[in-house]
């Protein structure tokens, strides 16, 4: 570390004068420096500065290897930028980093808000149904956009989903002298002369208790797009417990119908393969992936299993939601890797003789759930008993 070849110089819109003494050293023993055409003009990189190629690739900056070199970022160059690519491809003794504060704390400080309790989130590229999961009454929020337009398409898509009631706090090139903070509601957004950089500080306190998702599965079935082959919000509240899901981990949901199940998955932080053989339910699957921005994390897959699993990674666990049989569980236990989670739910008897036997061969946790709900029964009320419905867990 006492010498390395790299420096990762994370830059603000103050330029130069916002620099530390280490940074600026770094800067003035470079041979070449490495930037967006912005970047560069504001450290003066003259001759000595490589702009970025289109599409993004670090390759030119590896092959400057042994040079003294400078990769200039905004902000903080490990939050969603260069510089853990970078980690991830050099020895530790390669590279050092002289991270400034950016977006996320610069905005919080203007705002009084801790950052320890606001969710950060990069939008530039990625969809704003990714906000589902953050935005409950009193969640701070603050997301980096891709350019002005992208504001007030935040705005229209909050109104849209029942949020307009959010707080947009609009802010243009903080830490700079351009650097300009405007304030408005969501529902009353009439900002025409937005520009980049900007980042947005979203305040729900002004939302109603009942908008927003719940933190735990079991959500509504209204909060997802199916044709009623859905497993029931009771129903997949049990199923999640028992696939115990973990962050990063990897879901098949055999059968998925509606892919509430994987939807719930990856809102605890998993990510999802979704198989499921009917076209018309595929469309609805891929709705929902795109409802919540789960385009990176969950994916359809049209066929029937097992001949659709063939070449799919490995899960951690399994979800079976009906119709298995007992060569599919076959093909599974040849082919999961020791330790995988399996679920199985039936509801027919001939289902459900199927699981009795896993339960017999394999062990596990086998159990029967009956729920009723009350509904009107005349001037009164009664149960209306759902199907019983036996669930199989166990592990490969």
């Amino acid at each position: 570390m006492s010498d390395p070849w790299l420096s990762i110089v994370g830059l603000g819109e103050d330029g130069l004068d916002g620099l530390p003494l280490a940074s600026r050293q770094a800067l003035e023993k470079a041979e070449v420096i490495f930037g967006g055409p912005r970047h560069l003009d504001l450290v003066g990189a003259g001759d000595r500065g490589r702009a970025w190629p289109v599409p993004f690739d670090i390759a030119p900056v590896l092959d400057c290897r042994g040079r003294a070199t400078v990769v200039l970022a905004s902000g903080d160059p490990f939050w969603f930028g260069a510089g853990s690519m970078l980690a991830e491809r050099l020895a530790p003794e390669d590279w050092r980093a002289f991270p400034v504060p950016g977006t996320v704390a610069l905005l919080c400080a203007r705002l009084g808000w801790r950052i320890e309790e606001v969710t950060a989130l990069a939008l530039h590229a990625a969809p704003f149904g990714r906000l589902r999961a953050a935005l409950v009454r009193g969640a701070r929020v603050v997301v980096t956009l891709r350019d002005g337009a992208a504001v007030g398409d935040l705005a229209a898509w909050l109104c849209a989903n029942g949020y307009g009631a959010v707080r947009m706090g609009v802010a243009e090139r903080l830490g700079g002298p351009a650097e300009r903070l405007r304030n408005v509601a969501a529902q009353n957004y009439d900002l025409t002369d937005v520009s980049a950089l900007v980042a947005v500080a979203l305040d729900a306190a002004d939302l109603a208790p009942e908008v927003g998702l719940s933190a735990t599965p079991g959500r509504p079935e209204t909060a997802f797009a199916h044709d009623g082959q859905i497993t029931k919000a009771p129903m997949r509240a049990l199923t999640l417990a028992a696939l115990a899901p973990r962050a990063g981990e990897l879901l098949w949901d055999i059968g998925g119908g509606s892919g509430s199940v994987s939807v719930e998955w990856c809102l605890a932080g998993g990510r999802a393969i979704t198989i499921e053989p009917r076209a018309d339910r595929i469309e609805n699957i891929r709705a929902n992936i795109d409802s919540y921005g789960f385009g990176a994390r969950m994916q359809a897959v049209h066929g029937a299993a097992p001949e659709a699993l063939t070449d799919l990674p490995l899960p951690d666990a399994v979800f079976i939601g009906g119709g298995g049989s007992q060569a599919l569980h076959d093909w599974l236990w040849e082919r999961l890797a020791p330790g995988t989670r399996i679920v199985a739910n039936a509801v027919t008897l001939e289902s459900e003789t199927l699981l009795m036997r896993l339960h017999e061969r394999h062990g596990g946790q086998l159990l029967r759930i009956d729920i009723a709900e009350a509904q009107p029964l005349g001037r009164m009320r009664g149960w209306s008993p759902s199907r019983p419905q036996l669930q199989w867990s166990g592990r490969r």
